[in-house]
């Protein structure tokens, strides 16, 4: 990708989680929040270039003054190889694998041949239920709904099934791309194309205000979640992971548990050494 779009598509992921505040530095972002979700409380470079070496330092450093723990998401990428060598030297453990993947809005409409679902311009209580629901985590949920709800400009889908919310999720318009977020389906209601309905709802929205093209998020373990937005025609575009130091009681990994990565191109993999 050109590096304006990937700073593009950094800058609009910020605006959709709505941070309670943020920094810049040379190259990064900053974002100070309370809540759970990762996006919105990790510090992460605009650029797919070797960080500074003082970047660390100064991250360290304003989120001290902010009085914030430091979080922080690093692509995985080669010129970062010797960044997240300097985190694990100082006690930063990395904790989850996330995808960044880009499509277009007419290949997402395709997903599902039924009728788009409900669509709003602010969240209301049956959206947010969906989050809240069975099976999922009620503090988290909490964190997401606020979070996607106060972002400005975003839309909110939500399928409805005999009067019962069932699934929901969110899209958001800023610096040139849509980006689909909060995808949730309730427990008892998988397996039934309702995912689908709400990508559809979601890539008539971006059409409509003239967006041409789509970004998301997936955790790298989510096959089933992945498989959807492959045929919705998302194509991984980079990976990260999100790094922080665990609690000072927890022990510290050998040497022999370092993870190391192999390359091929924007594909990457890790594999334990």
């Amino acid at each position: 990708m050109f590096p304006s779009e990937i700073e593009a598509i950094e800058r609009a992921t910020l605006l959709a989680v709505s941070p309670q505040a943020q920094a810049e530095l040379p190259g990064w972002l900053l974002p100070f929040d309370p809540g759970t979700v990762g996006r919105a409380r990790s510090a992460f470079p605009l650029a797919h270039t070797a960080p500074a070496s003082t970047a660390l330092r100064e991250i360290e450093a304003v989120y001290a003054r902010r009085g914030f723990p430091v979080m922080l998401r690093i692509p995985v990428l080669a010129p970062f190889d010797a960044f997240r060598s300097s985190l694990l030297d100082q006690g930063y453990r990395e904790e989850i694998l996330t995808e960044v993947c880009t499509s277009t809005p007419l290949p997402m409409l395709a997903v599902s041949d039924a009728q788009p679902c409900e669509l709003q311009t602010a969240p209301h209580a049956g959206w947010a239920s969906v989050f809240l629901g069975e099976g999922f985590d009620p503090i988290d949920g909490a964190s997401r709904v606020d979070k996607l709800g106060q972002a400005a400009g975003s839309v909110f889908a939500t399928v409805w099934d005999d009067g019962r919310p069932v699934a929901a999720g969110a899209a958001a318009f800023s610096y040139g791309w849509a980006s689909v977020h909060g995808m949730r389906t309730a427990s008892d209601s998988r397996r039934r194309g309702l995912a689908g309905r709400v990508l559809v709802t979601l890539a008539r929205a971006a059409l409509a205000r003239g967006y041409d093209k789509v970004f998301l998020q997936v955790a790298a373990e989510n096959a089933a979640a992945k498989s959807l937005y492959r045929r919705a025609g998302f194509e991984r575009a980079w990976a990260y992971s999100y790094w922080r130091k665990p609690a000072p009681s927890a022990s510290s990994p050998s040497e022999a548990s370092r993870p190391t990565w192999r390359y091929d191109g924007c594909q990457s993999e890790k594999v334990q050494a």
